[in-house]
C-alpha cells in the first residue's frame, strides 16, 4: 500500500463499547448493529471481532446479512426493515434470518408462504416517530395472527424506536416508553420480549429495561450527545482516519488555495496538501477552518475539498515537518463528531459515508 489514506480499526476498543453496553443493561441481551458496513467500520471485520460476545446481529437488509454468512458468521441476524419481497422468505428460512414486520403487506406474505420451517419475527410498533411500525391499535392482532400461524418459530418480539433519545431534555423518549409499555400489556403475553433501547437510550435512559437492546453508534466509540454524559464520556473511539502529508509550499500573502478560490492568505502562509478528499469520504462542504490534527496541534482545513486532496494551513505549527508528516481526519484525539459539527452535520454520516476505496486496517489499542 503506497497512499497513506486509511482508517484503523480498533478492536480493543470496539470489544470495550459492547462491553459497556452490556454492563449498563446487565439483564439484556445485546444486538450490535452492523448495517451500513457497520457504520463504515466493516461490517465481516465487526462481527468477527464481536462474535465471541454477541447473541446476534443487525443489519437493515438482507443483502447484508448474506454478505455476514459468506463470512461464516453464525449468530442469528435481523433484518431491520424486514423482508422486501417473498422470495426472501425462504432465504430467511434457510439462512436463520430473523425478520422485523412492520406493515400489513409484509405480515400478508409471512401467512401465506409455504415453509420448511418457521420463522422469527419481531413486530415493530410505531410510537410515535412514525416511520416504520404497525398502528397501535393494530398490535393486538398482529400478534395474535402470527402467535397462531405455523410459520411462526416463537413469540414475536414486539419492538419500537425512539425518535429524541439523544436529547436528554426532551419527555418525548419518556412518552414514547410509556406508550409502548402500555400496548405490551394488551397482547396479553406474560413472557413478552421486547426491545426499544438504542444507543442513546442504553446511556442516557436507565430506567427502560427491555430484553433485546440494539447498540450502534454508540458501538463505533462516538457519543449520541451533543454534551458529556456519564457513560458516553466512556466509550473509546474505533476509527482513525488518517492520512499524510504529500506537499508543502508557502503561499504569499493575497494569494488562494484550491477550487473557487475561496479562501485567501492574509499573512504569508505555510499549506500542506494532504492525500484525502470526498473520494475517500472526507465531507466536500466541509469549510475553512475545519481542523485535522498534525503533530497534535488542530490545523485548519483552508480551500475547497477537492476529490483526492485537502489543504490544511499549518504556519503555525510549532515544529517544522516534512513530506509524508501523518494527519488525523477524526479519530482518538480528535472526535468525528467535532468534525462533523463543522460540516453541520453528524458524526454518523461522516463514519457510514466511508468508500470501500478507504483500506480498513485492524489494530488492537491505537
Amino acid at each position: 500500500m503506497t497512499r497513506p489514506t486509511c482508517a484503523m480499526i480498533d478492536t480493543e476498543a470496539l470489544r470495550h463499547n459492547l462491553s459497556l453496553a452490556q454492563s449498563l443493561s446487565p439483564n439484556a441481551q445485546t444486538m450490535p448493529m452492523v448495517k451500513a458496513n457497520a457504520y463504515g467500520h466493516g461490517a465481516v471485520q465487526t462481527a468477527q471481532a464481536l462474535a465471541d460476545m454477541a447473541p446476534a446481529f443487525g443489519v437493515a437488509c438482507i443483502e447484508e446479512a448474506l454478505e455476514l454468512r459468506e463470512a461464516n458468521i453464525k449468530q442469528p441476524i435481523l433484518l431491520l426493515e424486514g423482508h422486501h419481497s417473498a422470495d426472501e422468505l425462504q432465504i430467511a428460512e434457510q439462512q436463520n434470518l430473523w425478520l422485523m414486520l412492520e406493515n400489513h403487506t409484509q405480515l400478508q406474505a409471512i401467512l401465506d408462504a409455504k415453509l420448511a420451517a418457521p420463522l422469527t419475527v419481531w413486530i415493530k410498533l410505531d410510537t410515535g416517530m412514525h416511520r416504520l411500525g404497525f398502528a397501535p391499535e393494530d398490535v393486538k392482532q398482529v400478534f395474535a395472527q402470527l402467535n397462531n400461524s405455523p410459520n411462526i418459530a416463537q413469540t414475536p418480539v414486539l419492538a419500537s424506536h425512539f425518535a429524541c433519545a439523544d436529547n436528554l431534555d426532551n419527555p418525548f423518549t419518556q412518552q414514547q416508553h410509556q406508550r409502548f409499555m402500555q400496548l405490551a400489556e394488551t397482547v396479553g403475553e406474560p413472557h413478552l420480549k421486547t426491545s426499544l433501547s438504542n444507543s442513546a437510550a442504553i446511556l442516557g435512559w436507565p430506567e427502560i429495561n427491555d430484553q433485546w437492546q440494539r447498540p450502534g453508534y454508540m458501538l463505533y466509540g462516538a457519543s449520541p450527545f451533543d454534551r458529556p454524559q456519564t457513560h458516553a464520556d466512556q466509550l473509546q473511539p474505533v476509527m482513525h482516519f488518517q492520512s499524510a502529508v504529500i506537499s508543502i509550499r508557502t503561499v504569499a500573502t493575497g494569494e488562494s488555495v484550491g477550487y473557487t478560490a475561496n479562501w485567501t492568505a492574509e499573512r504569508p502562509s505555510r499549506i500542506a496538501t494532504i492525500a484525502v478528499g470526498y473520494g475517500d469520504g472526507y465531507p466536500r462542504h466541509a469549510p475553512n477552518g475545519t481542523p485535522v490534527l498534525i503533530q497534535g496541534v488542530k490545523c485548519p482545513l483552508v480551500g475547497r475539498v477537492s476529490m483526492d486532496m485537502i489543504s490544511a494551513d499549518i504556519t503555525d505549527l510549532p515544529n517544522p515537518i516534512s513530506i509524508g508528516e501523518p494527519v488525523t481526519l477524526w479519530g482518538p484525539d480528535l472526535p468525528v463528531n467535532e468534525v462533523a459539527k463543522h460540516c453541520n452535520t453528524i458524526g454518523y454520516e461522516l463514519l457510514t459515508r466511508m468508500p470501500s476505496r478507504v483500506p480498513r486496517i485492524l489494530r488492537k489499542n491505537l
